[in-house]
């Protein structure tokens, strides 16, 4: 695979990401048959990988600790801290306490003494972006880090983050990991332009629309797929607009003699303001598909006709695991008092 540049980190990432979310108890249990996935992505000239230490509970981490030995040097590795390892509510969050203890954790599980990216995997409106970004920098300085990201981040906070580090003398968040696809197109409206203003790398998730944009599940059959996935995002899964959405994609994809999943994947990656798209197989089939459309190119004719199905900055249902802010998920932060309510 050709590689483009990560932001302006200097760092050459393949179009396509490994992500390993489906790799150990909630998705793939087997972990030779994921450390033989892990290869053969890499074999196909894949050499970006991305975890987190909540995936299976850090199972997820050990898993590609085992397939990167003797392989380390040839991969960009990212890992993400953040969500709740844990019951104690100080094992959570963006703390410089926490932070600072779970990076060692995730070295251990990655069998490394070093992180090319390290992210924050969602905002933490509790912590002071100063306090998160200080405990990053001194990671930095200590050769632990390589280089720092966000994921999940509005493009508020994204600025903020910036500001902050240059008035502080803090290092810089250099990468975004924002959800996009076919079907959720909002980060085009401002999380790409800001990203791309101050030279930042993006990383996409759910590209596939969480399943949705595979070929597998189409309208009135949805009810084939996994328990844990209509779990998960049933909101999505279930949302008629999305899946009348899908099933005009699929049409189009069927005229330009494309497989959806091809089509998906092609239309991610054709933005210049992304860097690499995560893909995140279960199986090694559900891998080699991905690979035989990584050529694809879509041409101007077939990106409009995908603009008339769903406008650019749109996202055409609920994903429901975004990343909404306090504003919105809290009603106590939109409303006054009952007695100041009145205009007069």
């Amino acid at each position: 695979m050709r590689t483009r540049p990560l932001g302006r980190t200097g760092i050459q990432v393949s179009p396509y990401c490994l992500g390993t979310m489906m790799f150990g108890r909630v998705g793939n249990p087997d972990h030779d048959d994921c450390v033989r996935i892990i290869h053969r992505a890499l074999d196909a000239g894949i050499n970006v990988i991305d975890t987190a230490d909540v995936y299976s509970s850090s199972e997820t981490e050990e898993i590609v600790g085992k397939a990167l030995k003797g392989r380390r040097d040839d991969v960009v590795l990212a890992t993400k801290v953040n969500g709740p390892m844990g019951e104690n509510p100080n094992r959570a969050g963006n703390s410089r306490r926490w932070i600072v203890t779970e990076v060692e954790h995730s070295l251990r599980r990655l069998g490394t003494d070093h992180l090319d990216l390290y992210q924050i995997h969602h905002p933490d409106p509790r912590t002071d972006i100063e306090e998160t970004l200080s405990a990053l920098t001194d990671l930095m300085a200590a050769g632990k880090v390589r280089a720092i990201g966000t994921s999940n981040f509005p493009a508020s906070d994204l600025v903020e983050a910036q500001w902050v580090a240059e008035r502080r003398g803090l290092a810089r968040f250099r990468t975004e990991q924002p959800p996009y696809s076919l079907l959720n197109r909002g980060i085009e409206r401002e999380v790409l332009p800001v990203c791309e203003r101050f030279g930042l790398g993006t990383l996409v998730w759910g590209p596939l629309g969480m399943g949705l944009l595979g070929g597998r599940y189409r309208k009135g059959a949805t009810a084939e797929a996994p328990e844990r996935r209509m779990a998960w995002v049933p909101r999505h899964m279930t949302d008629e607009r999305t899946l009348d959405t899908v099933e005009r994609l699929a049409l189009l994809a069927g005229e330009a003699g494309l497989p959806l999943a091809h089509l998906a994947m092609a239309f991610t990656v054709a933005h210049p303001g992304v860097s690499a798209a995560i893909i995140g197989p279960r199986t090694l089939a559900q891998l080699e598909d991905l690979l035989a459309g990584a050529g694809t190119v879509l041409g101007d004719d077939l990106l409009d006709a995908i603009d008339e199905i769903v406008p650019p900055g749109a996202d055409i249902g609920p994903l429901d695991v975004a990343y909404d802010p306090p504003a919105v998920t809290r009603a106590a932060l939109r409303r006054r008092p009952p007695g100041e309510r009145a205009a007069a």
